[in-house]
Protein backbone atom coordinates (compact mmCIF):
# COMPACT_ATOMS: atom_id res chain seq x y z
CA UNK A 1 0.00 0.00 0.00
CA UNK A 2 1.58 2.96 -0.84
CA UNK A 3 2.20 5.43 1.97
CA UNK A 4 0.47 9.16 2.80
CA UNK A 5 3.95 10.78 2.14
CA UNK A 6 4.42 8.95 -1.16
CA UNK A 7 0.66 9.72 -2.29
CA UNK A 8 0.87 13.36 -1.59
CA UNK A 9 4.14 13.23 -3.47
CA UNK A 10 2.74 11.78 -6.57
CA UNK A 11 -0.37 14.20 -5.76
CA UNK A 12 2.48 17.46 -6.34
CA UNK A 13 3.63 15.96 -9.43
CA UNK A 14 0.64 15.32 -10.91
CA UNK A 15 -0.62 19.09 -9.84
CA UNK A 16 2.49 20.88 -11.33
CA UNK A 17 2.07 18.65 -14.69
CA UNK A 18 -1.40 19.49 -15.13
CA UNK A 19 -0.18 23.32 -14.15
CA UNK A 20 2.37 23.31 -16.85
CA UNK A 21 0.26 21.80 -19.65
CA UNK A 22 -2.40 24.59 -19.03
CA UNK A 23 -0.04 27.39 -18.66
CA UNK A 24 2.71 26.43 -21.13
CA UNK A 25 0.73 27.42 -24.52
CA UNK A 26 -0.49 30.40 -23.00
CA UNK A 27 2.79 31.36 -21.83
CA UNK A 28 4.38 30.31 -24.80
CA UNK A 29 1.55 32.40 -26.85
CA UNK A 30 1.93 35.38 -25.28
CA UNK A 31 5.67 35.25 -24.99
CA UNK A 32 6.76 34.04 -27.85
CA UNK A 33 3.54 35.23 -30.40
CA UNK A 34 2.83 38.16 -29.37
CA UNK A 35 4.33 39.87 -26.18
CA UNK A 36 7.83 39.14 -26.38
CA UNK A 37 9.69 42.06 -28.32
CA UNK A 38 12.60 39.61 -28.93
CA UNK A 39 10.20 37.62 -31.26
CA UNK A 40 9.19 40.20 -33.28
CA UNK A 41 12.67 41.31 -33.52
CA UNK A 42 13.35 38.18 -35.26
CA UNK A 43 15.66 36.77 -32.72
CA UNK A 44 13.59 33.76 -31.90
CA UNK A 45 11.83 33.30 -34.90
CA UNK A 46 11.44 29.23 -36.27
CA UNK A 47 9.73 29.32 -39.22
CA UNK A 48 8.60 25.82 -40.53
CA UNK A 49 10.78 24.17 -43.20
CA UNK A 50 9.15 24.86 -46.60
CA UNK A 51 8.62 21.50 -48.74
CA UNK A 52 11.99 21.23 -51.15
CA UNK A 53 12.03 22.18 -54.42
CA UNK A 54 11.94 25.96 -53.94
CA UNK A 55 14.71 27.64 -56.00
CA UNK A 56 15.80 31.25 -56.35
CA UNK A 57 16.63 33.17 -59.77
CA UNK A 58 19.49 35.28 -59.34
CA UNK A 59 18.80 39.31 -59.89
CA UNK A 60 18.76 40.20 -63.59
CA UNK A 61 20.96 42.76 -64.83
CA UNK A 62 19.02 44.89 -65.65
CA UNK A 63 15.63 44.37 -64.04
CA UNK A 64 12.55 45.24 -66.21
CA UNK A 65 9.29 44.40 -64.51
CA UNK A 66 6.04 45.41 -64.07
CA UNK A 67 3.42 45.18 -60.74
CA UNK A 68 1.13 42.38 -60.45
CA UNK A 69 -1.71 43.03 -57.71
CA UNK A 70 -2.38 40.09 -55.36
CA UNK A 71 -5.85 39.67 -57.04
CA UNK A 72 -4.68 39.71 -60.29
CA UNK A 73 -2.21 37.43 -58.94
CA UNK A 74 -4.67 35.09 -57.85
CA UNK A 75 -7.00 35.02 -60.77
CA UNK A 76 -5.98 32.81 -63.44
CA UNK A 77 -7.13 34.31 -66.42
CA UNK A 78 -6.33 37.84 -65.60
CA UNK A 79 -2.54 36.39 -64.39
CA UNK A 80 -2.32 34.75 -67.80
CA UNK A 81 -2.67 37.63 -69.80
CA UNK A 82 0.49 39.24 -67.95
CA UNK A 83 3.03 36.04 -67.99
CA UNK A 84 1.99 36.71 -71.42
CA UNK A 85 3.13 40.01 -72.05
CA UNK A 86 6.42 39.18 -69.75
CA UNK A 87 6.92 36.25 -72.70
CA UNK A 88 6.51 38.59 -75.28
CA UNK A 89 8.28 41.73 -74.21
CA UNK A 90 11.48 42.16 -73.00
CA UNK A 91 10.14 42.35 -69.26
CA UNK A 92 11.93 39.81 -66.89
CA UNK A 93 10.50 40.42 -63.57
CA UNK A 94 7.57 40.50 -61.51
CA UNK A 95 6.55 42.45 -58.33
CA UNK A 96 3.52 40.88 -56.66
CA UNK A 97 1.96 41.65 -53.18
CA UNK A 98 2.43 40.41 -50.43
CA UNK A 99 0.85 42.69 -48.17
CA UNK A 100 -1.28 45.42 -50.09
CA UNK A 101 -2.62 48.38 -47.46
CA UNK A 102 -5.12 46.72 -46.74
CA UNK A 103 -2.75 44.98 -44.41
CA UNK A 104 -3.59 41.28 -45.34
CA UNK A 105 -0.94 39.25 -46.33
CA UNK A 106 -1.55 37.47 -49.85
CA UNK A 107 -1.72 33.96 -48.87
CA UNK A 108 -2.04 31.72 -46.31
CA UNK A 109 0.32 31.30 -43.21
CA UNK A 110 0.49 28.59 -40.43
CA UNK A 111 3.03 29.85 -39.38
CA UNK A 112 3.27 31.89 -36.45
CA UNK A 113 2.89 35.10 -35.60
CA UNK A 114 0.57 35.30 -38.63
CA UNK A 115 -1.94 32.38 -38.01
CA UNK A 116 -2.40 33.66 -34.46
CA UNK A 117 -3.14 37.42 -35.96
CA UNK A 118 -5.36 36.06 -38.58
CA UNK A 119 -3.23 38.37 -40.70
CA UNK A 120 -3.14 35.95 -44.17
CA UNK A 121 -5.93 35.24 -46.42
CA UNK A 122 -6.07 33.00 -49.08
CA UNK A 123 -6.33 35.12 -52.10
CA UNK A 124 -3.01 33.79 -54.24
CA UNK A 125 -3.78 29.73 -54.00
CA UNK A 126 -0.79 27.75 -54.05
CA UNK A 127 1.76 30.61 -54.32
CA UNK A 128 4.46 27.91 -54.10
CA UNK A 129 3.62 26.50 -57.52
CA UNK A 130 2.69 29.58 -59.16
CA UNK A 131 6.38 31.03 -58.12
CA UNK A 132 7.74 28.03 -59.55
CA UNK A 133 5.78 28.71 -62.57
CA UNK A 134 7.18 31.79 -62.94
CA UNK A 135 10.83 30.87 -62.43
CA UNK A 136 10.17 27.97 -65.17
CA UNK A 137 10.10 30.95 -67.20
CA UNK A 138 13.02 32.89 -66.20
CA UNK A 139 10.80 35.60 -64.63
CA UNK A 140 12.32 37.16 -61.02
CA UNK A 141 9.80 37.58 -58.27
CA UNK A 142 9.58 40.37 -56.21
CA UNK A 143 7.02 40.66 -53.15
CA UNK A 144 5.83 43.97 -52.03
CA UNK A 145 5.20 44.60 -48.47
CA UNK A 146 2.93 47.59 -47.55
CA UNK A 147 5.16 48.27 -44.50
CA UNK A 148 3.90 51.03 -42.12
CA UNK A 149 0.25 51.47 -43.62
CA UNK A 150 -1.66 48.48 -42.17
CA UNK A 151 -5.04 48.93 -40.95
CA UNK A 152 -5.85 45.29 -40.56
CA UNK A 153 -2.76 44.79 -37.93
CA UNK A 154 -3.88 48.15 -36.38
CA UNK A 155 -6.82 47.20 -34.73
CA UNK A 156 -4.65 44.01 -33.49
CA UNK A 157 -1.52 46.45 -32.02
CA UNK A 158 -3.50 50.09 -31.47
CA UNK A 159 -0.43 50.04 -29.05
CA UNK A 160 1.91 50.36 -31.91
CA UNK A 161 -0.26 52.94 -34.45
CA UNK A 162 0.06 56.82 -34.61
CA UNK A 163 -1.62 58.92 -31.70
CA UNK A 164 -3.83 62.44 -31.73
CA UNK A 165 -1.95 64.96 -29.93
CA UNK A 166 -5.01 66.00 -27.99
CA UNK A 167 -5.83 62.85 -27.21
CA UNK A 168 -2.56 60.32 -26.92
CA UNK A 169 -5.18 57.17 -26.57
CA UNK A 170 -6.89 57.84 -29.62
CA UNK A 171 -5.89 56.85 -33.32
CA UNK A 172 -4.59 59.30 -36.04
CA UNK A 173 -6.25 58.88 -39.18
CA UNK A 174 -5.36 60.34 -42.69
CA UNK A 175 -7.67 62.11 -45.12
CA UNK A 176 -9.14 58.62 -46.39
CA UNK A 177 -9.72 57.53 -42.69
CA UNK A 178 -6.99 55.18 -42.36
CA UNK A 179 -4.93 54.76 -39.31
CA UNK A 180 -0.67 53.98 -39.52
CA UNK A 181 1.61 52.38 -37.70
CA UNK A 182 4.45 54.48 -35.44
CA UNK A 183 7.60 53.73 -37.73
CA UNK A 184 9.34 53.73 -34.62
CA UNK A 185 8.24 50.40 -33.41
CA UNK A 186 10.05 47.57 -32.72
CA UNK A 187 7.29 44.68 -32.97
CA UNK A 188 5.93 45.91 -36.35
CA UNK A 189 9.48 46.20 -37.44
CA UNK A 190 9.50 42.63 -36.68
CA UNK A 191 6.65 41.42 -37.90
CA UNK A 192 7.77 42.96 -41.29
CA UNK A 193 11.19 41.19 -40.84
CA UNK A 194 9.65 37.50 -39.65
CA UNK A 195 6.93 38.28 -43.05
CA UNK A 196 10.34 39.32 -45.32
CA UNK A 197 11.40 36.06 -44.14
CA UNK A 198 8.84 33.60 -44.71
CA UNK A 199 7.84 35.24 -48.31
CA UNK A 200 11.96 34.57 -49.18
CA UNK A 201 11.23 30.84 -48.05
CA UNK A 202 8.28 30.23 -49.89
CA UNK A 203 9.97 31.36 -53.56
CA UNK A 204 9.95 35.08 -54.11
CA UNK A 205 13.28 36.19 -55.32
CA UNK A 206 13.22 40.10 -53.60
CA UNK A 207 11.44 41.77 -51.20
CA UNK A 208 10.17 44.98 -51.97
CA UNK A 209 9.21 47.48 -48.77
CA UNK A 210 6.88 50.33 -49.61
CA UNK A 211 4.57 52.33 -47.59
CA UNK A 212 8.10 52.87 -45.76
CA UNK A 213 7.48 56.57 -44.24
CA UNK A 214 5.69 58.41 -41.92
CA UNK A 215 2.19 60.20 -42.95
CA UNK A 216 1.73 62.57 -45.39
CA UNK A 217 -1.68 63.70 -45.43
CA UNK A 218 -4.68 64.14 -42.88
CA UNK A 219 -5.01 66.59 -39.62
CA UNK A 220 -0.75 67.04 -39.51
CA UNK A 221 -1.32 69.37 -36.59
CA UNK A 222 -3.16 67.16 -34.86
CA UNK A 223 -0.49 63.98 -35.14
CA UNK A 224 1.62 62.42 -32.05
CA UNK A 225 4.01 59.27 -32.50
CA UNK A 226 4.44 57.92 -29.65
CA UNK A 227 7.78 55.61 -30.09
CA UNK A 228 9.09 57.77 -32.20
CA UNK A 229 9.73 60.25 -29.61
CA UNK A 230 13.33 61.82 -29.25
CA UNK A 231 13.93 60.97 -32.78
CA UNK A 232 13.57 62.91 -35.99
CA UNK A 233 11.99 61.58 -38.72
CA UNK A 234 15.37 60.44 -40.70
CA UNK A 235 16.32 58.65 -37.64
CA UNK A 236 13.98 56.36 -36.89
CA UNK A 237 13.75 55.69 -40.76
CA UNK A 238 17.51 54.67 -40.80
CA UNK A 239 17.56 52.92 -37.50
CA UNK A 240 14.17 50.58 -39.43
CA UNK A 241 16.66 50.84 -42.60
CA UNK A 242 19.88 49.20 -40.21
CA UNK A 243 17.10 46.68 -38.48
CA UNK A 244 16.29 45.51 -42.02
CA UNK A 245 19.85 45.41 -43.26
CA UNK A 246 21.12 43.42 -40.25
CA UNK A 247 18.21 41.25 -40.43
CA UNK A 248 17.72 40.27 -44.37
CA UNK A 249 20.74 40.93 -45.56
CA UNK A 250 23.63 38.46 -43.74
CA UNK A 251 26.27 36.67 -44.80
CA UNK A 252 24.65 33.41 -43.90
CA UNK A 253 21.67 33.77 -46.73
CA UNK A 254 21.27 37.14 -48.23
CA UNK A 255 17.90 38.17 -48.91
CA UNK A 256 17.95 40.82 -51.66
CA UNK A 257 15.84 44.14 -50.83
CA UNK A 258 14.87 46.73 -52.44
CA UNK A 259 12.57 49.88 -50.99
CA UNK A 260 10.54 52.23 -53.09
CA UNK A 261 10.66 56.08 -52.21
CA UNK A 262 8.94 59.47 -52.75
CA UNK A 263 10.07 60.41 -56.29
CA UNK A 264 10.71 64.17 -55.39
CA UNK A 265 13.38 62.42 -52.56
CA UNK A 266 15.85 62.67 -55.47
CA UNK A 267 16.06 66.05 -56.10
CA UNK A 268 14.78 67.44 -52.42
CA UNK A 269 17.45 67.42 -49.51
CA UNK A 270 14.91 67.57 -46.67
CA UNK A 271 12.96 64.61 -45.77
CA UNK A 272 9.57 66.05 -47.31
CA UNK A 273 7.88 65.57 -43.80
CA UNK A 274 7.67 61.95 -44.34
CA UNK A 275 11.47 61.14 -43.12
CA UNK A 276 12.75 59.92 -46.77
CA UNK A 277 16.26 61.08 -47.12
CA UNK A 278 17.75 59.65 -50.35
CA UNK A 279 21.33 59.80 -48.60
CA UNK A 280 19.86 57.73 -45.72
CA UNK A 281 18.48 55.09 -47.97
CA UNK A 282 20.30 54.16 -49.91
CA UNK A 283 23.47 52.06 -48.58
CA UNK A 284 20.75 49.40 -46.74
CA UNK A 285 19.46 48.18 -49.51
CA UNK A 286 20.33 46.46 -52.45
CA UNK A 287 17.81 48.44 -55.16
CA UNK A 288 16.41 52.11 -54.06
CA UNK A 289 13.36 52.60 -56.37
CA UNK A 290 12.40 56.37 -56.37
CA UNK A 291 8.66 56.64 -57.45
CA UNK A 292 8.81 59.29 -60.30
CA UNK A 293 5.64 59.52 -62.25
CA UNK A 294 5.51 62.45 -63.71
CA UNK A 295 1.78 63.25 -62.84
CA UNK A 296 2.70 63.41 -58.86
CA UNK A 297 5.18 66.62 -59.86
CA UNK A 298 3.14 69.84 -59.08
CA UNK A 299 3.09 71.81 -62.00
CA UNK A 300 6.03 74.41 -62.61
CA UNK A 301 8.39 71.79 -61.12
CA UNK A 302 11.78 72.25 -63.00
CA UNK A 303 10.02 74.99 -65.12
CA UNK A 304 7.77 72.23 -66.24
CA UNK A 305 4.05 73.90 -66.87
CA UNK A 306 2.40 69.89 -66.19
CA UNK A 307 4.89 67.65 -65.13
CA UNK A 308 2.22 64.80 -66.62
CA UNK A 309 2.52 65.94 -69.98
CA UNK A 310 6.64 65.69 -70.26
CA UNK A 311 7.37 62.25 -69.21
CA UNK A 312 10.95 62.25 -70.26
CA UNK A 313 11.86 65.75 -69.19
CA UNK A 314 10.70 64.75 -65.33
CA UNK A 315 12.52 61.01 -65.31
CA UNK A 316 15.62 62.86 -67.03
CA UNK A 317 16.05 65.30 -64.40
CA UNK A 318 14.74 63.26 -61.44
CA UNK A 319 17.26 60.20 -62.25
CA UNK A 320 19.71 62.33 -62.89
CA UNK A 321 19.86 64.07 -60.07
CA UNK A 322 19.67 60.88 -57.91
CA UNK A 323 22.55 59.25 -60.52
CA UNK A 324 24.76 62.40 -59.24
CA UNK A 325 23.87 62.42 -55.56
CA UNK A 326 24.25 58.40 -55.23
CA UNK A 327 27.56 59.00 -57.07
CA UNK A 328 28.85 61.64 -54.63
CA UNK A 329 28.23 59.51 -51.72
CA UNK A 330 29.64 56.46 -52.82
CA UNK A 331 27.14 54.14 -54.20
CA UNK A 332 26.58 52.42 -57.20
CA UNK A 333 23.92 54.25 -59.12
CA UNK A 334 23.23 51.24 -60.97
CA UNK A 335 21.61 50.24 -57.19
CA UNK A 336 18.78 52.84 -58.47
CA UNK A 337 15.42 51.74 -60.18
CA UNK A 338 12.66 54.08 -60.73
CA UNK A 339 8.87 53.41 -60.77
CA UNK A 340 7.36 54.71 -64.43
CA UNK A 341 4.17 55.45 -65.08
CA UNK A 342 1.54 53.86 -67.21
CA UNK A 343 -1.41 54.94 -66.00
CA UNK A 344 -3.99 58.06 -67.04
CA UNK A 345 -3.28 61.02 -64.68
CA UNK A 346 -2.61 64.34 -65.23
CA UNK A 347 -2.44 63.30 -69.00
CA UNK A 348 -3.44 60.30 -71.36
CA UNK A 349 -0.59 57.91 -71.42
CA UNK A 350 0.59 56.75 -74.79
CA UNK A 351 2.64 54.15 -75.67
CA UNK A 352 5.08 56.88 -76.74
CA UNK A 353 5.13 58.39 -72.97
CA UNK A 354 5.73 55.19 -71.34
CA UNK A 355 8.56 54.64 -73.23
CA UNK A 356 10.21 58.30 -73.30
CA UNK A 357 10.04 57.41 -69.55
CA UNK A 358 12.15 53.89 -70.14
CA UNK A 359 14.47 56.19 -72.85
CA UNK A 360 15.24 58.92 -70.59
CA UNK A 361 16.17 55.84 -67.79
CA UNK A 362 18.80 55.04 -70.21
CA UNK A 363 20.01 58.75 -71.19
CA UNK A 364 21.32 59.40 -67.54
CA UNK A 365 22.92 55.92 -67.55
CA UNK A 366 20.48 53.65 -65.44
CA UNK A 367 19.52 50.07 -66.86
CA UNK A 368 16.61 48.90 -64.77
CA UNK A 369 12.95 50.28 -64.20
CA UNK A 370 9.59 48.78 -63.29
CA UNK A 371 6.56 50.43 -64.53
CA UNK A 372 3.09 50.70 -62.42
CA UNK A 373 -0.56 50.12 -63.00
CA UNK A 374 -2.87 49.92 -60.65
CA UNK A 375 -5.35 48.38 -62.85
CA UNK A 376 -2.44 45.88 -64.37
CA UNK A 377 -3.15 47.05 -68.19
CA UNK A 378 0.38 47.48 -69.49
CA UNK A 379 1.04 49.12 -72.47
CA UNK A 380 2.62 46.89 -74.80
CA UNK A 381 3.66 48.73 -77.28
CA UNK A 382 5.83 50.91 -74.50
CA UNK A 383 7.59 47.54 -74.63
CA UNK A 384 10.17 46.22 -76.78
CA UNK A 385 9.90 42.66 -78.17
CA UNK A 386 11.74 39.65 -76.93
Amino acid sequence: MISRKHFLLVLGLAIIMVGVYLYAPSKFYSENVLANENFFLGSVIKLPDIERGVRHIKTPDPVKAIYMTSWVAGTSSMRERLITLIDETEVNAVIIDIKDDTGKISYLIESEPFKSLESSENRIPNIQEFIARLHDKNIYVIGRIATFQDPYLIKKWPSEAVKTKTDKEKLWRDRKGIGWFDAGSPKVWGYVVALAEESYRVGFDEINFDYVRFPSDGNMQDIYFPLSEGKTKPEVLESFFVHLDEKLRTDEKPIPISVDIFGMTTTNTDDLGIGQVLEKTLPYFDFVAPMVYPSHYPNTWSGIKNPAEQPYEVIKIAMAKAVERATAMGEDPQKLRPWLQDFNLGATYTAEMVRAQIQATYDVGLDSWFIWDPKNIYTKKALLSE
